[in-house]
């Protein structure tokens, strides 16, 4: 199967590209967060604040805030037990998990964050951010701002920046469950963290910017990650200074191949633990992996935005609302994805006004598609079905974020045919008052950035996802990210075609009541 197949199937038709027998080996499943045999080990504060407002922010970040910060980020805050079932019989299919402030299919979380730190109460180098102990793991000592710049084009200047965060992802993390599925989540599982980092930094003070394009076997090395295993998907550097983001010299002819900069670092290798014994082949990530590798800095890549036409139905003005100002880490911790439970409730046109805007404003950042001296490029936009919605007519529209308008695309109630194309029937959308769509370019920007277009549009999505689900914690309602969801009827339901666009992932959004479960907080 070509590359190209795998992916068109993969979006509409993931029988194609998954095995039908596939069974889950539960009792061989990986850990959901990597251990490293290491010596070299720095423990971090487990007294993190319960709450961010007011928090000042220092020009000289410390490993407090930095242990604060990660946790935050992608820190273990929660274990729940869910009970799925009354009869006892069946009880042995509930199952406990730890969990995170961000979303993951199957509470899986596939990533893993890396950071390079200097700071004055730590060794400069690079460490791995060892969730499960709340603590970092040395990984390789010394300044790296040389090599980790070369690896980025010379675009950024990081001799002003105190860290770096390495976004990764393991394939053998959700592939032992959802085989080629995978591939897709993995992005989705990335973005949805970057989203939630990229928030977490705005509240401690620290300027960020996302590069998607870097030499990927150069940072892979400088980690001693093994591209057949896992590999990095962003590059997130953190500073207070003023910072040189972006930079790139069009008419400069000096190039940096990834094989020339392994060559300056010698290679280093960890001992970790995943648990699994018996870990399977996955042929077709590591295949789209390197696929999407740059090889040279030559090959980076400004991103152009193609003008699209608008949709010619009637508008809706939604009313002008203020940002929301919310407790973010009271937020974080309601955040709660609602399966059956979600209970049908009257949304008032503030209510929706309020949510699809700050989705859409606060997902504004900094990134190295955009260039410099360019207005930032909405390459994922939203579209929704809304039923119940206070003065607005049931139907399909479409969020038109610069004029802060609905657009029409088609009246009625759209649930029957929402709800005939779920994979499973996890979720009652008859009870769903608003069900948004995250969507994008068809041929996922292949013509500018290659196959790497693909993984960078997931990620996107996940930004945006986060964003939503923040959003709706914050106005009380809570969202429920969904990859599984034919994707042909919702194109079909918005018109997308008209556009050369598809949806990539359903995301229904509304009150709730919580499910039976047991939670406890891992907040010390």
């Amino acid at each position: 199967m070509s590359l190209e197949e795998f992916l068109h199937h993969l979006h509409v038709d993931i029988d194609k590209v998954s095995p039908p027998d596939w069974e889950v080996d539960w009792e061989d499943a990986p850990l959901s967060y990597k251990l490293y045999r290491c010596s070299s080990i720095v423990p971090l504060s487990l007294e993190v604040p319960l709450t961010l407002e007011g928090w000042e922010s220092s020009k000289n970040p410390n490993l407090r805030k930095i242990g604060h910060f990660l946790w935050y980020t992608f820190g273990l805050n929660q274990i729940s037990q869910s009970v799925l079932s009354s009869d006892p019989i069946t009880q042995a299919a509930d199952f406990m998990s730890y969990r995170r402030f961000v979303p993951s299919g199957g509470a899986l979380y596939p990533n893993e964050l890396y950071v390079y730190l200097k700071l004055k109460d730590l060794p400069d180098g690079v460490y791995h951010f060892d969730a499960a102990h709340h603590r970092l793991v040395l990984l390789r000592e010394g300044n790296f701002d040389s090599y980790i710049n070369q690896a980025l084009g010379n675009r950024c200047d990081l001799s002003t920046c105190f860290g770096t965060v390495f976004v990764s992802t393991m394939f053998w993390k959700n592939f032992f469950k959802y085989n080629n599925l995978a591939y897709r989540l993995q992005g989705l599982d990335a973005g949805v963290l970057i989203g939630q980092l990229l928030e977490v930094a705005k509240r401690f003070g620290f300027e960020s910017g996302v590069y998607f394009q870097f030499l990927d076997q150069a940072v892979n090395h400088l980690l001693g990650l093994s591209d057949q295993e896992e590999s990095v998907y962003a590059v997130i550097p953190l500073s207070v200074e003023q910072t040189n983001w972006f930079f790139y010299d069009s008419g400069n002819d000096d190039t940096t191949t990834a094989a020339e900069l392994c060559r300056e670092l010698g290679s280093i290798h960890h001992h970790h633990y995943v648990k699994s014994q018996r870990i399977k082949e996955y042929p077709m990530l590591t295949k789209m992996n390197q696929a999407s590798m740059i090889e040279s800095t030559r090959s980076f890549r400004e991103f152009r935005a193609q003008k699209r036409s608008d949709y010619v139905g009637e508008s809706l003005i939604l009313p002008r609302v203020e940002r929301l100002s919310y407790d973010f880490a009271s937020v974080c911790r309601k955040r709660y994805s609602p399966d059956m439970d979600f209970v049908l409730g009257k949304v008032t046109r503030l209510q929706l006004a309020g949510l699809l805007l700050e989705a859409t404003a606060s997902f504004s950042y900094r990134n190295d598609l955009d260039g410099a001296h360019q207005k930032s490029v909405d390459r994922v936009s939203l579209y929704g079905c809304l039923h119940h919605v206070e003065g607005i007519p049931d139907g399909a529209y479409y969020y038109d974020s610069t004029a802060h308008v609905l657009r029409q695309v088609q009246l009625g109630d759209h649930r029957l045919q929402l709800q005939y194309g779920m994979a499973l029937d996890n979720v009652n959308l008859f009870q769903v008052p608003l069900c948004l769509h995250v969507a994008g370019d068809k041929d996922h920007f292949r013509s500018q950035l290659g196959y790497r277009g693909y993984r960078i549009q997931q990620m996107e999505a996940g930004m945006l996802v986060q964003r939503l689900l923040l959003t709706s914690s914050a106005i009380g309602m809570g969202g429920h990210p969904l990859l599984g969801f034919d994707v042909n009827i919702c194109d079909q339901i918005y018109r997308m075609d008209l556009q050369d666009k598809t949806s990539l992932i359903q995301v229904p959004i509304g009150p709730y009541r919580p499910r039976p479960w047991l939670t406890g907080s891992l907040h010390s």
